[in-house]
């Protein structure tokens, strides 16, 4: 091969590079924690287990019932496992009005009053129509070990075609999971009486 072709197909692939979209990163939100705290309710989430999957930085996108694809430029900006015990804790903080609910990634809390394990059977991402999460979460007392484990599946609409959207989604997914675990966790004598504990949507 002459210099002069090499020397056009190294153009030729830098330009390519070049006009390459970046990368966007995404997490899951959850509210800030309570201004005010009404109680002293110390709560940890985690571990969180997820499907193999989806542990990974892009975005995995369901193309269908056997079919995946993975978004090499729309990622997660930290591990998602990590990212929903993050986002459950913050919206637990918010449900039960505590300052004191955490992920076990930000905090051993070995004296912690409630320890939450969640296991994400299904965690489904489509861009223009929805995202689902389905686990199974485990609410332990510390202090004589007692538990409940219990179901969330929740699928939330994603409003149009953007990661944003989807990214809002799950987020919305995670809230709804925050919420059974709370139910839970009052229906151990943490707060008020539980409503009746869910077992699907």
């Amino acid at each position: 091969m002459s210099p002069h072709v090499c020397v056009a197909l190294a153009a030729l692939a830098l330009a390519s590079c070049a006009t390459s979209p970046p990368a966007r990163f995404f997490t899951l939100s959850g509210p800030p924690p309570p201004a005010a705290p009404s109680s002293t309710l110390s709560i940890v989430v985690g571990p969180v287990a997820i499907p193999a999957v989806v542990d990974r930085p892009e975005i995995v996108v369901s193309v269908g019932n056997n079919e995946v694809w993975l978004d090499e430029f729309n990622r997660w900006a930290s591990p998602l496992a990590d990212a929903i015990a993050v986002a459950t804790a913050e919206n637990l903080g918010s449900t039960l009005g505590t300052a004191r609910a955490t992920s076990l990634g930000q905090s051993t809390a070995v004296d912690a009053e409630y320890r939450v394990s969640v296991d994400v059977q299904r965690f489904e991402s489509v861009p223009g129509s929805h995202a689902l999460l389905d686990a199974l979460f485990t609410v332990r007392r510390t202090a004589d070990g007692k538990s409940v484990t219990a179901r969330t599946t929740a699928r939330e609409a994603a409003g149009d075609k953007s990661y944003d959207a989807l990214a809002a989604a799950h987020s919305r997914a995670v809230a709804q999971l925050a919420r059974d675990v709370a139910d839970a966790t009052r229906g151990m004598g943490a707060t008020a009486p539980a409503r009746p504990l869910p077992v699907n949507r």
